[in-house]
């Protein structure tokens, strides 16, 4: 219960990263409005958020691995209450632009951090299931943001910047409980403080604490090389980078950050687009919540094959019901809502995936490889959506999406391993 408790309290910098992620659907046509956008410059200023995160991974792994995961995450919470604050407040384009990088820029460095911190903590066995807490609380985080921007859709023309300030409640929150959080043992250990390594190993499970101390030190020991560069570790690289991009290549955070757009192109009003909104939020959240429970048991590739195969038949019906013009009644919102029920497998996957496949010398830097892909991805997509879908249309969009879930269904089949149940130490066959 106390790995449990610690994990849930980090995994609140997904939280963050959802509702920063999706809360600007509900406020990118009135920004729009305000500042009397173009379609590109809306492009940039809904995208330019993502261009922080891609800084942030960039530039994340480097206080996580010199002060500390802990640190790094207090650094974060306060990128988070910045940004919320000084977006609500802007009354420039430029300074709202600007305040959105700060937040992209925790989303960043959080999608390297917390899930890194997890998975030093967790047992092998429940590994998992403990970093798949930070996806649950990222599609949790979507989901109160959705159902604020429903509920404050109508408090009047500043609607949006009360949307984007709310954030500061949970970024506060989130900023006193790591207080509770103390250093990640294995970084600890691999800095050469031992004894206060190993007595936290000690809290977590006293049995095993001595033999996982020596393994630590027997790793960091023998470790080959500190770069990731290096040709022993290839293999890793090239599964971590194509995991990260196929995720966004769904066109997951497009839908994410333009659904009530995407609905009201499917002929739905405003009100209901915004709920339709909603009901993608729970819908990714159920099913997260579905894969939590089983990605132990089941395994990473198990899911990943039952997710690609879903995608690619999802997307494929909406492309389909684009370009034949089918979109009166729910038809393209239950596919929708299909599509993101099978991205459970993906999103809960790919943090878990990514901080396993490393061993301990390079493993922040694997992680800032993969979330670096995965924001770079995210940030090419959702800037060029809005031009793409008025342009070409929503058949051309969708169809491309659902092609590109064909190509990561033949990765899954030919190049993805099974990681789970593999120790953190570097014995794992992905090496070799």
């Amino acid at each position: 219960m106390k790995v449990f408790f610690l994990a849930l309290i980090v995994a609140l910098g997904g939280f963050l990263f959802g509702f920063d992620t999706a809360v600007i659907s509900g406020a990118e046509k009135s920004i729009q409005q305000v500042w009397h956008l173009t379609s590109w410059e809306h492009g940039v200023t809904v995208s330019i958020a993502l261009v922080g995160t891609v800084v942030g991974a960039l530039l994340g792994g480097w206080p996580s691995e010199r002060f500390g995961r802990r640190s790094t995450l207090f650094g974060i919470a306060a990128l988070y209450l910045v940004s919320a604050l000084g977006a609500a407040l802007a009354s420039q384009w430029g300074v709202f632009m600007l305040f959105r990088f700060v937040g992209g820029l925790g989303v960043g460095a959080s999608s390297v951090t917390a899930p890194l911190y997890i998975s030093e903590l967790a047992p092998a066995e429940s590994r998992g299931r403990l970093v798949a807490l930070f996806q649950f609380n990222v599609v949790f985080g979507i989901l109160v943001a959705y159902l604020s921007n429903y509920l404050l859709a109508d408090i009047g023309p500043d609607a949006w910047r009360w949307m984007l300030g709310v954030q500061v409640v949970p970024a506060a929150l989130f900023f006193g409980l790591l207080f509770l959080v103390p250093r990640s043992p294995r970084w600890l250990l691999r800095k050469g403080r031992v004894a206060e390594g190993l007595a936290f190993l000690e809290r977590i499970d006293p049995d095993t604490a001595q033999q996982d101390a020596r393994t630590i030190l027997r790793a960091a020991k023998n470790a080959k090389s500190g770069s990731l560069w290096d040709p022993a570790y290839r293999r890793p690289l090239v599964l971590a980078a194509l995991m990260a991009f196929f995720n966004q290549a769904s066109g997951i955070d497009a839908i994410i950050y333009f659904a009530p757009r995407i609905f009201g192109m499917a002929g739905l009003g405003q009100s209901s687009a915004l709920l339709s909104s909603a009901g993608i939020g729970l819908t990714n959240f159920v099913f997260t919540l579905l894969a939590m429970s089983v990605i132990d048991r089941f395994g990473r590739r198990t899911l990943m094959g039952i997710g690609s195969v879903g995608l690619v038949l999802t997307l494929a019906l909406v492309a389909r019901a684009f370009f034949a013009q089918q979109l009166g009644g729910l038809g393209v919102p239950l596919l929708l809502f299909g599509y993101i029920a099978f991205a459970f497998s993906q999103g809960a996957v790919l943090w878990v995936f990514v901080s396993e496949i490393f061993p301990a010398e390079v493993r922040t830097q694997g992680q800032v490889l993969g979330s670096l892909v995965h924001w770079l991805t995210a940030t090419i997509i959702a800037f060029i959506f809005p031009y793409l879908s008025e342009q070409l249309g929503g058949g051309v969009t969708f169809g491309f999406f659902a092609l590109m879930m064909v190509c990561q269904l033949l990765f899954v089949l030919f190049m993805m391993p099974e990681t789970k149940g593999t120790t953190l130490e570097g014995d794992v066959v992905l090496m070799h």
